[in-house]
């Protein structure tokens, strides 16, 4: 036996882990050459994940490890972690099944525990920091296929190394954005697993890292503000309750990080984000018909810096809370406006035509008619609107009935509303239009309003098409006008 090779018993031990160590990460390095080389038409192996986790299996065993060793998986964490950025970018450009996209999400998870293993290593800033980073961007990518357990399984993991750092100690921007984001995320997650009570304590502890900057409030009322309007979305004085605090949690923040913000975008973004938040409280408030703090929540909106919000739902919100206190001619100035207003959408000042009506009742007829003719000249109307407003304003029969009988009449002769139902695009509407005044020419004829009945009747035949299909419905309406003129 050679000299060289006689050792003591005490480092045999040694000689073997190290050994170990050294054929894990030989065989580690050996696959992460292999996915390196790999082109857009070559997938990995299947049996690749499984192999790189078994020797991740083995190398955890023989923790903890020399600097040098530690060096030597941090760089093969980071160059598994590009080779999964490579193949993520040319399988993006042909189409990727979600079985490749978990592949990928393994394979970073690999990169993160891999790292994790390692720990701290003399020579890398901020180790925790970049471990953390590696379990938050792969948790982001579980939680974006809805493996939710793995997601909150990468967040814990990066909560628990960033949790043993003094957070006044650092001072470097992405940083501190990590932090923040890492808190979000697992809030998103707990949120998706039915679990909201832990989500918003979640985002009440993101407030210790916000660090005074603009973006990162406006990060944090948006999260209060998605999960408002998740909330609202269900049913119930509960839900209603519970909407309503997270969006006052939001409003509370926007006006926070008012404060800090310092450019003009800054100040922009987050005023527009404590606009938008004031406009859900306010719809709240129309719900739980607190009609009072509707109107001061339209009223802060428009009264503040800058002109004011001009959101069209401010007119809406505005109208119904006026309805609601009993305020008509309140109401009736705020459906007027809108006609002024060309940014608001159709089926917004329709849906408003229609509440007001309903609220105004007959003597409401004659207004609906002049907004619905006033939006004509000012923005497109299409011929489904102008059915909708007949058929509301139209109603039932009655004494009351005759006087929108007599304002739908008036509504539908118009030139310029005939003219919305011309062309073949608008045959289903034109259809709906006669029906909607033959019913209510048919409902006056029951009472003996024979008049009112008539004018109805002859309305209806504009929306008759002149071809050989329509000549028997346009027989029809000829001899219920000779009925009604009999009757008369």
């Amino acid at each position: 036996m050679r000299i060289a090779e006689i050792s003591s018993p005490e480092l045999r031990p040694l000689q073997r882990e190290t050994e170990a160590n050294n054929r894990s990460l030989s065989h580690i390095e050996a696959i992460v050459k292999q996915l390196e080389t790999l082109t857009a038409h070559k997938p990995p192996p299947e049996t690749t994940t499984s192999d790189l986790r078994q020797c991740l299996t083995q190398l955890s065993q023989l923790a903890p490890f020399p600097n040098s060793l530690k060096l030597q998986i941090w760089k093969l964490s980071y160059r598994l972690w590009n080779a999964c950025v490579d193949i993520s970018n040319t399988t993006a450009i042909r189409s990727s099944s979600s079985a490749t996209t978990e592949s990928q999400a393994e394979l970073r998870h690999i990169a993160a525990d891999l790292l994790s293993i390692a720990g701290e290593v003399a020579g890398v800033p901020s180790p925790a920091i970049k471990s953390a980073s590696f379990y938050h961007k792969t948790g982001l990518i579980w939680h974006n296929l809805r493996k939710f357990d793995l997601a909150a399984k990468c967040f814990e993991r990066a909560t628990d190394l960033v949790s043993k750092l003094d957070i006044n100690s650092i001072v470097d921007a992405g940083e501190r954005k990590l932090l923040l984001d890492l808190n979000l995320a697992r809030s998103r997650t707990a949120w998706e697993v039915q679990d909201p009570s832990l989500s918003v304590a979640l985002l009440n502890r993101s407030k210790s890292f916000l660090f005074g900057s603009c973006d990162h409030y406006a990060d944090l009322a948006k999260q209060f503000m998605a999960f408002g309007k998740r909330v609202l979305s269900n049913s119930g004085a509960d839900a209603i309750r519970e909407a309503l605090k997270l969006m006052n949690e939001a409003l509370e923040t926007c006006e926070k990080g008012f404060d800090t913000a310092r450019t003009r975008e800054e100040k922009v973004e987050i005023r527009g984000l404590r606009w938008k938040a004031l406009r859900f409280i306010a719809a709240i408030h129309l719900q739980k018909e607190e009609y009072e703090s509707v109107i001061k929540c339209v009223k802060v909106l428009r009264d503040s810096a800058d002109g004011g919000d001009e959101h069209p739902s401010l007119s809406v919100l505005a109208m119904k809370a006026w309805l609601g206190l009993g305020r008509h001619g309140e109401a009736e100035r705020e459906l007027r406006g809108m006609v002024i207003d060309r940014g608001i959408p159709e089926g917004v000042w329709v849906s408003a035509v229609e509440a007001y009506f309903a609220a105004a009742g007959t003597a409401g007829a004659e207004t609906a008619k002049g907004v619905f003719l006033g939006l004509l000249g000012r923005c497109h109307v299409s011929a489904g609107a102008a059915v909708r407003v007949a058929h509301r304003v139209a109603g039932g029969g009655g004494e009351g009935g005759r006087v929108r009988a007599k304002v739908v009449a008036e509504l539908v002769s118009d030139e310029r509303v005939v003219a919305l139902f011309a062309g073949q695009d608008a045959a289903k509407d034109r259809v709906a239009m006669h029906a909607v005044l033959w019913n209510c020419g048919a409902d006056n004829f029951q009472s003996k309003d024979y008049e009112t009945s008539a004018e109805l009747f002859e309305k209806s035949m504009l929306y008759i098409a002149h071809d050989t299909e329509n000549k028997i419905l346009r027989a029809k309406g000829y001899r219920v006008l000779c009925l009604c003129h009999l009757g008369l």
